[in-house]
């Protein structure tokens, strides 16, 4: 099982060493490349230990960075005031170009999600900088993040809504320029700022959502939520969010709505990894059958499943789900 949903993930990077959202084939736009998602998918790859297809995919999002790194200039000499002056989520996986489209592309979390991952593995000697172009635009990004003043900026946010303050924003940036601090300079205030404005925040997501599968990443991969903090978001997550075939994304999701909250499957292997890094053997089985009993009869997560119980959506398999199993059988 572990080897087919590898496999399973594979088909979804392109030769570009990025990958797509889901099948390179769909015509929901996730044949394209987020930031968000390629960090989740190299989680995948990293607990397989495939450290040269990982390399290949952190690499090209600093590719993807460096090709647009005017407009991170921009961004750092002036506070963006629009939407379309933040760094984009979304890029063409072959050209690199952004989508323009409007799409919430306001997602401070994703340039969090890149500076942790690349800190966290260089901290393990999994060499991802290559060179001093890769070094500056890091060093840019924290930059960025000092810009926009990440602790209380309104962004779209994981799920790419309306802009709020949202804490996994602000957590995954806090997290980041933790682990990146080791490599480039990062002032110390501008990580105090971040923990000061999550405390605050937490255990909520923001001033509209008090309950959200997306606080999940504070604990992991992140883990920076406190023990008090961690076991709020569990028991808020498991009490109101949890669903037969997945996790509602937060209360009065309207997303493909289809009487009710759909239940998005990447949160049942979120859980599974989560409770297994905690030594709770009940839990981690709970939710590992939960996540395989939402696979279809070729091993693929779907996006997410129709509440009214109609099926699943276009996305399958979602490479973030996907992705989360893989690492759920081996972290």
């Amino acid at each position: 099982m572990l080897n087919q949903s590898l496999q399973i993930l594979k088909l979804m990077q392109y030769p570009t060493g990025l990958f797509a959202a889901s099948r390179m084939t769909v015509k929901t736009g996730y044949n394209l490349a987020w930031i968000r998602d390629n960090i989740y998918a190299s989680i995948g790859l990293e607990a397989m230990q495939k450290y040269m297809l990982v390399k290949r995919t952190l690499r090209a999002l600093l590719d993807i960075l460096l090709k647009h790194e005017y407009k991170i200039d921009w961004a750092i000499r002036e506070k963006p005031k629009h939407g379309y002056q933040y760094i984009h989520a979304r890029y063409d996986p072959i050209t690199m170009e952004e989508i323009w489209e409007q799409w919430g592309n306001k997602q401070n979390d994703a340039i969090g999600a890149l500076l942790f991952k690349i800190g966290d593995l260089e901290g393990k000697g999994i060499r991802i900088i290559r060179n001093g172009n890769d070094l500056r635009i890091l060093q840019k990004l924290a930059n960025y993040l000092q810009s926009i003043e990440y602790w209380n900026d309104k962004d779209n946010g994981m799920w790419e809504e309306n802009e709020e303050v949202h804490a996994s924003s602000i957590g995954a940036c806090v997290a980041g320029l933790k682990k990146i601090s080791k490599i480039i300079d990062v002032p110390q205030d501008l990580i105090k700022n971040g923990e000061n404005a999550l405390n605050n925040l937490l255990p909520h997501e923001s001033e509209t959502k008090e309950v959200d599968m997306a606080l999940l990443s504070l604990i992991y991969p992140y883990n920076i939520a406190t023990k008090e903090q961690r076991d709020i978001i569990l028991k808020n997550v498991e009490q109101k969010l949890v669903k037969e075939k997945g996790v509602v994304r937060y209360i009065g999701d309207k997303y493909c709505h289809t009487d009710g909250e759909a239940m998005w499957t990447m949160g049942l292997p979120w859980l599974t990894i989560i409770y297994k890094q905690l030594n709770k053997p009940d839990k981690h089985a709970f939710y590992m059958r939960k996540t395989m009993s939402a696979m279809n009869e070729k091993g693929e997560l779907p996006e997410l499943y129709y509440a009214d119980g109609s099926g699943s959506n276009e996305n399958c398999p979602l490479a973030w789900s996907q992705a989360l199993f893989v690492a759920s059988l081996t972290d």
